[in-house]
């Protein structure tokens, strides 16, 4: 999810306290959509992710090792959405992941399960003291991490090596948090190459990501493919009364609603950040496209996969900063048996013709802290657990 920094955009005055977007006054006058100038839109020598190859769990843990594309034509995708709200309790027979390991049944004798967590934003003390805390209910558990674990380097690095000494295996895909460039981070790199410096942290840690072989769950509820995703997004969730990218665009600064990642996710070498996202889109259709028919999926996106879940936002515009609509249909093309996204802030289970969509942010303390449900305990995705319910 996305919210201001501490020290970027100081020159903002009307930012708001960190939240799902940066609301500022419209500017009569100001450009909204300065174009790039001699860029193009697909760079050169940009490396692609790997191809499929279905990697199986086992019981031992894996060593540590080190022409433009047309933009996507909308898809009309109409669901049937059944809702079950999960911030007023915990789920029944939901594992406790925070409970510290030891005493009878150890986690070495209960069989794993594949949990999922997302937007931990661990530069809030709070936050950070709950992946401190975070532990598996089972040695054999797996965790999916969603994105959004903070936006300085060294935050992403201490808190996916944490998890990874603590984890059967640890899968993690970015949010638009990772992607900033904030001006007080050491490491100053943007677009491609910081999300590629993100991605070399990963497999000196043994976690995997969008560019790994897809790995296969073979525990309870398995098989299934695990699929991270990196998408980003196209600006094609658009509020009503739009029409193209420059007319949503215009409707959000007049309605004073600015993601920040229009100051600090840098697109380079990209012209724009819908541009990344296009190529994206067709390097992770054509992979998914590989991925045996017989073999159910789970899809792991930091932005949901369709519009559904978007429609209890308090500001209808940031949608504009929430997924694509050319993901539409990939949940029922690809035999999704669930989807895990984040970014919202809204964690909850909406079921979406047939397919379960899991949200499982942590999100800011001021949004969790008024929920009865524990915070942090990881979603529980592989076996399921339950069913969303008629809304």
């Amino acid at each position: 999810m996305t919210s201001a920094p501490e020290r970027p955009g100081r020159a903002h005055r009307h930012r708001a306290a960190p939240g799902k977007a940066v609301r500022t006054p419209a500017r009569p006058g100001t450009p909204r959509n300065r174009p790039a100038r001699g860029r193009r839109d697909r760079p050169r020598n940009t490396a692609r992710p790997a191809p499929v190859a279905l990697r199986r769990s086992g019981p031992t843990r894996p060593a540590r090792t080190g022409g433009p594309f047309p933009p996507p034509s909308p898809t009309v995708f109409t669901a049937q959405v059944t809702y079950e709200i999960r911030a007023t309790g915990p789920l029944p027979h939901a594992p406790d992941l925070s409970r510290p390991a030891g005493g009878p049944g150890t986690p070495g004798d209960r069989p794993g399960k594949l949990v999922a967590v997302s937007d931990l934003h661990v530069r809030y003390g709070e936050n950070r003291e709950i992946v401190e805390e975070l532990r598996p209910e089972s040695d054999a558990d797996w965790l999916l991490v969603a994105g959004d674990i903070g936006e300085q380097v060294a935050d992403i690095r201490w808190a996916l090596g944490l998890l990874r000494d603590r984890f059967a295996q640890v899968v993690w895909v970015p949010g638009n948090h990772e992607l900033w460039t904030p001006p007080d981070d050491p490491v100053q790199l943007r677009g491609v190459a910081r999300y590629d410096h993100l991605v070399g942290i990963c497999r000196e840690l043994g976690v995997l990501t969008p560019e790994d072989p897809y790995p296969v769950w073979e525990g309870d509820g398995g098989p299934a493919v695990i699929a991270p995703l990196f998408l980003l997004y196209d600006y094609t969730f658009r509020p009503p009364g739009t029409h193209d990218k420059d007319s949503a665009l215009a409707t959000a600064h007049e309605a004073g609603i600015i993601c920040t990642d229009e100051y600090l996710l840098h697109p380079d070498p990209y012209p724009t950040r819908d541009a990344w996202c296009r190529e994206r889109l067709a390097l992770t259709e054509a992979r998914l496209r590989e991925i045996p028919e017989e073999l159910p999926t789970i899809l792991v996106n930091h932005f949901p996969l369709v519009r559904e879940p978007l429609r209890p936002l308090r500001y209808p515009e940031f949608s504009l900063w929430c997924g694509s609509e050319a993901t539409a249909d990939w949940p029922r093309r690809f035999r999704a048996r669930t989807v895990v996204y984040g970014h919202l802030h809204i964690p909850r289970l909406l079921t979406c013709d047939g397919i379960p969509h899991q949200e499982v942010s942590l999100g800011y303390p001021r949004e969790w802290r008024p929920r009865a449900k524990e915070p942090g305990r990881p979603v529980q995705i592989l076996p399921p657990v339950t069913a969303g319910v008629p809304a």
